[in-house]
């Protein structure tokens, strides 16, 4: 059969015919063999309406080769007509209807057949007419189906998370403490995140009602940069709070842009603090007696340390009532944990006794290395509950938020990095709450 519905003239005009006896594709079906065809061809000069046998009964395939004659006697209506290749033949008492194949796809119910086809007659099989073919069917959809599930797209959801961070409406959705929270974030090892951690959680606490201090005890004064307060040589910083005695109050900066956060800067003459306070009285409390003396009680304050076990992180931890801890997921961080819980405990034993490791925060985390699953793991097995349950991830909006002076809070609002802090600070505030009326109770 031609590609325009035509069969080829080799085989007489139309399948089975006088040339090679090739059998086209449509012909391929399980019953038809070689015999089979030899059965169904025409003679010559033979009325077209007879057949060569009988015809084919529907679902008992072809007939055998005792089959009846064809002769000029044979009655038209016993014989039937013509069998076509690749079609069975009904009896001549029921018009022939041509099945048209229908494309079953699931949970859609078949589609009704197309009215108004005839069978094709011996006169249109010589002018190589077929079966029209089968409209498409329509799409058809179960008025019991489910509708679609649309999810938000990512930017939707990045937009509604970033409206929750920023909180615009100024509402108090995080708990204020009963009693001021003193903080001092300290870790001796060097980049495990420590000023963004105490940046990041004093903004998203401030922008949900709190009020937050930040005190930068780091001579290179990171915090104040990503805070954007300024800290060059001349602006009075935490410096004259420790060795000068200048109060607090005439030293902190407010923060731009986000209401309820002050900020103590740090300048390059902190680095020569240490030196200066040896020879000072009560040198390890110093700085807990300018927080004492603020007029107006903060709910949080945020003790930056710096990457040391010197003298001004003594000062921290004995102002603090509360040590919170950055763990890098690295196997350095938890090499020098020890270090650090054993000064804790030496300051606690001596200087401060309501000292208290409350809080250990996981940073840097790479859920592509199982280095890091095996420090969470570590972490969380030595100090139970005391880790809170978000995790920082490595993000890069985290990394470049200081260099436009800004938190990620404020910088990228929708990250990962800055939903991350969101949820750790959220954890911090309620687990305040927690212990202070379980302290009253």
């Amino acid at each position: 059969m031609q590609d325009n519905g035509t069969y080829d003239e080799s085989n007489g005009g139309y399948p089975g015919g006088a040339g090679d006896g090739a059998v086209s594709r449509e012909t391929d079906f399980d019953g038809w063999s070689a015999g089979d065809r030899a059965r169904s061809t025409y003679r010559a000069g033979a009325d077209p309406r007879l057949g060569t046998g009988r015809a084919a009964v529907p679902g008992q395939g072809w007939p055998d080769h005792g089959s009846q004659p064809a002769g000029p006697d044979a009655d038209p209506e016993a014989t039937g007509s013509i069998a076509r290749p690749g079609r069975a033949v009904r009896p001549a008492a029921e018009p022939p209807t041509p099945a048209v194949p229908t494309t079953h796809r699931p949970g859609v119910p078949e589609q009704p057949q197309p009215d108004g086809y005839a069978g094709v007659g011996p006169d249109t099989r010589d002018a190589g007419v077929g079966v029209p073919p089968a409209e498409p069917p329509t799409a058809y959809v179960s008025p019991e189906a489910p509708p679609p599930h649309d999810d938000d797209p990512p930017l939707a959801m990045e937009a509604l998370r970033a409206v929750q961070i920023l909180n615009p409406s100024g509402e108090v959705t995080m708990p204020r403490p009963d009693e001021p929270r003193i903080m001092c974030v300290a870790n001796q090892k060097g980049g495990v995140g420590k000023t963004t951690t105490t940046v990041n959680l004093a903004v998203a606490l401030a922008l949900h009602g709190n009020r937050v201090l930040v005190i930068d005890l780091d001579p290179q004064g990171n915090a104040s940069t990503g805070l954007n307060v300024p800290h060059h040589t001349g602006i009075p910083d935490v410096y004259d709070c420790l060795i000068d005695s200048t109060p607090i109050v005439d030293v902190a900066q407010p923060v731009e842009g986000i209401p309820n956060l002050w900020c103590v800067p740090a300048t390059i003459d902190l680095a020569g603090a240490e030196i200066e306070l040896v020879s000072v009285v009560a040198r390890e409390s110093r700085l807990a007696r300018a927080i004492a003396a603020h007029p107006e009680p903060f709910d949080y304050v945020f003790i930056d340390c710096p990457p040391s076990l010197g003298l001004l992180t003594v000062n921290a931890l004995v102002a603090a009532r509360e040590v919170l801890i950055p763990i890098q997921c690295e196997y350095y961080a938890l090499e020098g944990l020890n270090q650090l819980i054993n000064n804790i405990n030496l300051v606690r034993q001596h200087l401060n006794p309501t000292l208290d490791v409350s809080t250990i925060l996981l940073t840097m985390y790479d859920r592509r290395t199982r280095l890091a699953d095996a420090v969470e793991q570590d972490v969380r097995n030595h100090f139970g509950d005391k880790v809170l349950r978000s995790v920082i991830p490595r993000n890069v909006r985290v990394s470049e938020a200081p260099s436009y002076g800004q938190s990620v809070m404020t910088y990228d609002p929708g990250s990962r990095g800055a939903t991350s802090y969101f949820e750790a600070a959220q954890e911090i505030a309620e687990r305040g709450v927690r212990a202070t009326v379980g302290r009253n109770a």
